[in-house]
Protein backbone atom coordinates (compact mmCIF):
# COMPACT_ATOMS: atom_id res chain seq x y z
CA UNK A 1 0.00 0.00 0.00
CA UNK A 2 1.38 3.36 -0.75
CA UNK A 3 1.67 5.89 2.11
CA UNK A 4 1.26 9.25 -0.40
CA UNK A 5 -0.53 9.56 -3.34
CA UNK A 6 -0.57 11.94 -6.49
CA UNK A 7 -3.74 13.59 -7.99
CA UNK A 8 -5.18 16.21 -10.04
CA UNK A 9 -6.26 18.55 -7.36
CA UNK A 10 -8.95 19.93 -9.77
CA UNK A 11 -6.79 21.70 -11.91
CA UNK A 12 -3.63 22.00 -10.05
CA UNK A 13 -1.45 19.08 -8.72
CA UNK A 14 -1.74 17.10 -5.53
CA UNK A 15 0.18 15.41 -3.16
CA UNK A 16 -1.97 13.42 -0.44
CA UNK A 17 -0.71 11.89 2.71
CA UNK A 18 -2.65 8.64 2.75
CA UNK A 19 -2.62 6.30 6.07
CA UNK A 20 -5.64 7.64 7.19
CA UNK A 21 -6.14 5.22 9.39
CA UNK A 22 -3.53 5.80 11.23
CA UNK A 23 -4.09 9.79 10.94
CA UNK A 24 -1.32 10.03 8.60
CA UNK A 25 1.44 9.49 11.05
CA UNK A 26 4.27 9.24 10.07
CA UNK A 27 6.98 6.50 8.98
CA UNK A 28 9.96 6.31 6.94
CA UNK A 29 7.89 4.96 3.97
CA UNK A 30 5.67 7.93 3.88
CA UNK A 31 8.78 10.22 4.30
CA UNK A 32 10.37 8.30 1.38
CA UNK A 33 7.82 8.38 -0.84
CA UNK A 34 6.83 11.98 -0.01
CA UNK A 35 10.51 13.04 -1.10
CA UNK A 36 9.98 11.08 -4.28
CA UNK A 37 6.93 12.51 -5.35
CA UNK A 38 7.96 16.36 -4.38
CA UNK A 39 11.06 15.34 -6.67
CA UNK A 40 9.06 14.19 -9.37
CA UNK A 41 6.90 17.68 -8.95
CA UNK A 42 10.01 19.48 -9.74
CA UNK A 43 10.82 17.71 -12.53
CA UNK A 44 7.45 18.14 -13.78
CA UNK A 45 7.84 21.65 -13.62
CA UNK A 46 3.82 22.36 -12.44
CA UNK A 47 2.92 25.63 -11.38
CA UNK A 48 1.68 24.73 -7.66
CA UNK A 49 1.03 22.01 -5.77
CA UNK A 50 -1.52 20.90 -3.09
CA UNK A 51 -0.28 19.33 0.04
CA UNK A 52 -2.97 17.25 1.85
CA UNK A 53 -4.05 14.08 4.43
CA UNK A 54 -6.27 11.66 3.42
CA UNK A 55 -9.24 10.89 5.91
CA UNK A 56 -9.58 12.60 9.12
CA UNK A 57 -6.45 14.44 9.45
CA UNK A 58 -3.58 16.23 7.72
CA UNK A 59 -0.74 14.43 9.80
CA UNK A 60 -0.65 13.54 13.51
CA UNK A 61 2.88 13.31 13.43
CA UNK A 62 5.58 10.61 14.19
CA UNK A 63 3.95 7.50 14.17
CA UNK A 64 5.92 6.34 17.85
CA UNK A 65 4.22 2.84 17.69
CA UNK A 66 5.63 2.00 14.23
CA UNK A 67 8.53 3.85 14.47
CA UNK A 68 11.39 2.05 17.06
CA UNK A 69 14.31 3.82 17.52
CA UNK A 70 17.13 2.57 14.66
CA UNK A 71 19.64 0.88 16.56
CA UNK A 72 22.48 1.56 14.09
CA UNK A 73 23.50 5.53 14.60
CA UNK A 74 24.10 5.88 10.64
CA UNK A 75 20.85 4.23 9.73
CA UNK A 76 19.37 7.20 12.65
CA UNK A 77 21.16 9.67 10.80
CA UNK A 78 19.73 8.79 7.17
CA UNK A 79 16.23 8.48 8.79
CA UNK A 80 16.13 11.48 9.87
CA UNK A 81 18.08 13.65 7.02
CA UNK A 82 15.16 12.00 5.00
CA UNK A 83 12.51 13.93 7.23
CA UNK A 84 14.81 17.19 6.82
CA UNK A 85 14.50 16.67 2.79
CA UNK A 86 10.87 17.24 2.80
CA UNK A 87 12.08 21.46 3.76
CA UNK A 88 14.77 21.01 1.28
CA UNK A 89 11.99 19.80 -1.44
CA UNK A 90 9.79 22.34 -0.93
CA UNK A 91 12.59 25.32 -0.35
CA UNK A 92 13.94 23.95 -3.68
CA UNK A 93 10.72 23.50 -5.63
CA UNK A 94 10.61 26.39 -8.11
CA UNK A 95 6.49 26.55 -7.57
CA UNK A 96 4.64 27.38 -4.42
CA UNK A 97 3.45 24.19 -2.11
CA UNK A 98 0.19 24.85 -0.17
CA UNK A 99 -0.56 22.46 2.71
CA UNK A 100 -4.13 21.91 3.06
CA UNK A 101 -5.05 21.63 6.76
CA UNK A 102 -7.83 19.53 8.70
CA UNK A 103 -7.48 17.52 11.89
CA UNK A 104 -4.33 16.73 13.17
CA UNK A 105 -1.20 18.70 12.59
CA UNK A 106 1.02 17.92 15.11
CA UNK A 107 4.99 17.40 14.87
CA UNK A 108 6.30 16.08 11.68
CA UNK A 109 2.63 17.32 10.71
CA UNK A 110 3.31 20.68 12.17
CA UNK A 111 6.50 20.77 10.09
CA UNK A 112 5.14 19.71 7.29
CA UNK A 113 2.87 22.56 7.20
CA UNK A 114 5.13 24.91 8.16
CA UNK A 115 7.68 24.61 5.74
CA UNK A 116 5.12 24.90 3.03
CA UNK A 117 5.05 28.46 1.54
CA UNK A 118 1.25 29.24 2.49
CA UNK A 119 -0.84 27.31 4.43
CA UNK A 120 -4.79 26.92 4.58
CA UNK A 121 -6.55 25.72 7.60
CA UNK A 122 -9.95 24.49 8.36
CA UNK A 123 -11.26 25.77 11.43
CA UNK A 124 -11.13 22.72 13.20
CA UNK A 125 -7.51 22.34 12.87
CA UNK A 126 -4.94 21.24 16.18
CA UNK A 127 -1.23 21.83 15.73
CA UNK A 128 1.32 21.65 18.29
CA UNK A 129 4.67 20.45 18.47
CA UNK A 130 4.66 17.46 21.31
CA UNK A 131 8.20 16.27 20.52
CA UNK A 132 9.45 17.39 23.73
CA UNK A 133 6.84 15.80 25.65
CA UNK A 134 7.58 12.26 24.58
CA UNK A 135 11.70 12.93 24.71
CA UNK A 136 12.01 13.54 21.22
CA UNK A 137 13.83 16.72 19.73
CA UNK A 138 12.40 18.97 17.00
CA UNK A 139 13.13 18.37 12.78
CA UNK A 140 12.63 19.80 9.79
CA UNK A 141 14.51 23.10 9.90
CA UNK A 142 12.06 23.99 12.70
CA UNK A 143 14.78 25.52 14.98
CA UNK A 144 14.89 28.19 12.83
CA UNK A 145 11.81 28.94 10.75
CA UNK A 146 9.78 28.85 13.49
CA UNK A 147 11.28 31.78 15.64
CA UNK A 148 11.67 33.65 12.28
CA UNK A 149 8.05 32.78 11.72
CA UNK A 150 6.71 33.68 16.00
CA UNK A 151 9.95 35.25 17.17
CA UNK A 152 11.87 33.24 19.84
CA UNK A 153 10.19 33.73 23.07
CA UNK A 154 6.72 32.37 21.32
CA UNK A 155 8.64 29.33 19.82
CA UNK A 156 10.02 28.26 23.21
CA UNK A 157 6.39 28.81 24.54
CA UNK A 158 5.42 26.50 21.53
CA UNK A 159 7.55 23.88 21.50
CA UNK A 160 8.88 23.93 25.50
CA UNK A 161 5.03 23.42 26.70
CA UNK A 162 3.62 21.13 23.66
CA UNK A 163 0.93 22.71 23.84
CA UNK A 164 -2.33 22.42 21.65
CA UNK A 165 -3.37 25.20 19.48
CA UNK A 166 -6.20 25.75 17.22
CA UNK A 167 -6.63 27.26 13.34
CA UNK A 168 -7.23 30.53 14.86
CA UNK A 169 -4.37 31.05 17.26
CA UNK A 170 -2.18 29.30 14.06
CA UNK A 171 -3.08 32.45 12.21
CA UNK A 172 -2.48 35.27 14.74
CA UNK A 173 0.86 33.83 14.95
CA UNK A 174 1.58 33.87 11.44
CA UNK A 175 2.03 30.35 11.56
CA UNK A 176 -1.35 29.91 8.95
CA UNK A 177 -1.94 32.27 6.18
CA UNK A 178 -5.89 31.58 5.99
CA UNK A 179 -8.49 29.58 7.89
CA UNK A 180 -11.84 28.52 6.77
CA UNK A 181 -15.00 26.88 7.81
CA UNK A 182 -14.08 22.85 6.72
CA UNK A 183 -16.62 22.75 4.18
CA UNK A 184 -15.37 25.55 2.10
CA UNK A 185 -11.56 24.03 2.21
CA UNK A 186 -11.28 22.96 -0.66
CA UNK A 187 -12.66 25.45 -2.54
CA UNK A 188 -9.94 28.29 -0.77
CA UNK A 189 -7.24 25.80 -1.72
CA UNK A 190 -8.22 25.59 -5.43
CA UNK A 191 -8.76 29.48 -5.64
CA UNK A 192 -5.08 29.99 -4.34
CA UNK A 193 -3.35 27.00 -6.12
CA UNK A 194 -5.08 28.21 -9.30
CA UNK A 195 -4.27 31.83 -9.19
CA UNK A 196 -0.33 30.74 -8.39
CA UNK A 197 -0.37 28.07 -10.97
CA UNK A 198 -1.32 31.21 -13.37
CA UNK A 199 1.55 33.78 -12.32
CA UNK A 200 4.77 33.85 -14.47
CA UNK A 201 6.72 30.69 -13.65
CA UNK A 202 9.83 32.98 -13.56
CA UNK A 203 8.74 35.38 -11.23
CA UNK A 204 7.44 33.08 -9.06
CA UNK A 205 10.84 31.11 -8.73
CA UNK A 206 13.42 34.00 -7.89
CA UNK A 207 10.26 36.02 -5.04
CA UNK A 208 9.96 32.42 -3.56
CA UNK A 209 13.33 31.98 -3.39
CA UNK A 210 14.41 35.08 -2.46
CA UNK A 211 12.14 35.35 0.28
CA UNK A 212 13.27 31.69 1.38
CA UNK A 213 17.05 32.49 1.14
CA UNK A 214 16.43 35.61 3.54
CA UNK A 215 15.78 33.35 6.49
CA UNK A 216 19.54 32.08 6.26
CA UNK A 217 21.24 29.36 7.93
CA UNK A 218 19.19 26.54 7.62
CA UNK A 219 21.46 23.80 6.62
CA UNK A 220 23.26 25.01 10.38
CA UNK A 221 19.96 24.41 11.79
CA UNK A 222 19.54 21.07 9.99
CA UNK A 223 22.52 19.95 11.65
CA UNK A 224 22.24 20.89 15.19
CA UNK A 225 18.93 18.97 15.24
CA UNK A 226 20.31 15.96 13.46
CA UNK A 227 22.87 16.24 16.71
CA UNK A 228 20.09 16.57 19.13
CA UNK A 229 17.37 14.11 17.86
CA UNK A 230 20.29 11.49 17.99
CA UNK A 231 20.67 12.02 21.56
CA UNK A 232 16.97 11.71 22.26
CA UNK A 233 16.10 9.11 20.49
CA UNK A 234 18.45 7.00 21.50
CA UNK A 235 18.29 7.80 25.17
CA UNK A 236 15.62 5.57 27.63
CA UNK A 237 14.41 8.63 28.43
CA UNK A 238 12.76 9.06 24.81
CA UNK A 239 11.69 5.40 24.73
CA UNK A 240 9.53 5.62 28.42
CA UNK A 241 7.95 9.00 27.51
CA UNK A 242 6.79 7.35 23.94
CA UNK A 243 5.40 4.26 25.73
CA UNK A 244 3.82 6.74 27.92
CA UNK A 245 2.69 8.59 25.02
CA UNK A 246 0.93 5.85 22.90
CA UNK A 247 -0.50 4.34 26.29
CA UNK A 248 -2.56 7.42 27.12
CA UNK A 249 -3.98 7.64 23.65
CA UNK A 250 -5.10 4.50 24.08
CA UNK A 251 -6.51 4.84 27.18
Amino acid sequence: MRHTHTSNYRESPGLTLNRPAKLNAVIPELVDELCTALEGAIRTGVGALVLAGAGRSFCSGHDLEANSPADDLGQLRAQLERIQDVTRLVRAAPFPVISKVHGYALGAGCEFALCSDLVVAARDAEFGFPEVGVGLSITGGISRLLPTAVGLVTAKELVLLGERFGAPRAKELGLVNLVVERNELDDAVWRWATALAARPRLAMRLAKAALDNGVGELDSAFETEIGHAMVTQVSPGARQAAAGFVGRDRG
